[in-house]
């Protein structure tokens, strides 16, 4: 549901597939230990034995990613042999800096005022920046996903550059997309690391944007992805 604003204009270019990951919303939990230093290994293999069965060896597709899910799409490019291009927009597991601000705050009580409150708060310190992009929907979909979290995802996406290994493992077509205010990286320093000197490999900062930044800049972030998916040999006018 993070991709609510993007699903209508995509799909008509483009077949979606928008699962839930293991842990995650509506999917089961990860088998395992939730805790154990091979989880994402397991999560990932997990979703590529998925898309294995649905698309096969020779079906090419592309993937796209946001926060903990461009990490995972980035392993998942690397492991399977037809993923033609990646999207990864707000990406973690980038090892630079962050420059969250705010701290969050303990949403979990039943007051259900206070809760709000409090999940208004975090969408504020971390996902959104114009706090007027905090809107029902916006709530909604925050409260579902974080009612129904149970990967433990933080160590993973604040700890080593995972990203740039995975992107190197994978050497495709990848277009890096930032908002200009994530505050779960410095983007004008991330960006042009990870995307180095490699034709492969473009980026991109959305003006306005926050972390959710397909949300908060949705008809920019529509545009962008049917241009980057649609050019078949993966150029794009970005920066």
């Amino acid at each position: 549901m993070h991709w609510v604003r993007n699903i209508e204009a995509l799909s008509q270019q483009h077949t979606l597939w928008l699962p839930d990951l293991p842990g995650f919303g509506e999917s089961g939990t990860l088998d395992g230990d939730p805790h154990a230093d091979d989880r994402l290994d397991r999560l990932v293999d997990t979703v590529a034995a998925s898309l294995r069965q649905r698309f096969g060896a020779s079906d090419g597709f592309a993937l796209a990613g946001f926060s903990f899910g461009g990490v995972v799409a980035a392993r998942l490019a690397a492991a399977l042999p037809n993923v033609e291009k990646l999207a990864l927009l707000g990406s973690a597991g980038h090892g630079g800096e962050r420059r969250q601000r705010l701290d969050m705050v303990n949403w979990r009580t039943e007051d259900r005022k206070q809760m709000l409150q409090g999940l208004r708060h975090n969408l504020k310190a971390l996902m959104l920046h114009d706090p007027a992009s905090i809107d029902a929907l916006a709530m909604a979909v925050h409260e579902r996903a974080c009612m129904a979290t149970r990967f433990r995802s933080k160590s993973i996406s604040r700890g080593s550059p995972v990203l740039g290994q995975a992107l190197d493992s994978y050497g495709g077509k990848t277009l890096l997309i930032w908002g200009e205010h994530d505050v779960t990286a410095d983007p004008v320093e991330a960006a042009p690391r990870i995307a180095g000197n490699l034709p492969t490999r473009r980026w991109h900062l959305v003006p306005g944007g926050g972390h959710w930044v397909q949300y908060e800049r949705a008809d920019e972030i529509n545009q962008l992805l049917l241009q980057w998916f649609a050019s078949g040999d993966g150029e794009l006018h970005a920066r």
